[in-house]
């Protein structure tokens, strides 16, 4: 399994310079774990950029995978997991998803650079 960050969503469905290559994570939602709050952080900025009804098709896209709920535990670990590597709130949340689920975390974002289970895509 595996957890695709904002960034890599964001990509994907922009047709970004890296959509070709968060593709292969992309194309088989069933393995895909999704954090709540990437649904949150996608929505967020499609329907700013694009409008509502392709926000809506994103996340429709998205529920396709397992979606991970934004649960006690993971809000725990995501305390501990952003004190310790200096992460903000929501990278945390999706960092402390991944290592609860030990899935691999796909993204290219700078903060998780370092961090175990992460794949850092240039």
């Amino acid at each position: 399994m595996i957890v695709v960050e904002s960034c890599g969503w964001l990509e994907y469905f922009s047709a970004g310079p890296l959509a070709e290559k968060y593709y292969p994570y992309l194309k088989d939602t069933a393995r895909v774990i999704v954090p709540t709050i990437v649904i949150y952080e996608v929505y967020k900025k499609i329907k700013r950029e694009a409008g509502e009804e392709k926000a809506l098709l994103a996340v429709a896209q998205m529920q396709s995978a397992v979606v991970a709920p934004f649960s006690s535990g993971v809000v725990l670990l995501a305390a501990d997991v952003s004190l310790a590597n200096n992460l903000p709130m929501a990278d945390a949340i999706v960092y402390a998803t991944a290592k609860i689920e030990n899935a691999k975390l796909i993204t290219s974002d700078e903060h998780f650079v370092g961090l175990d289970l992460v794949e850092y895509i240039q």
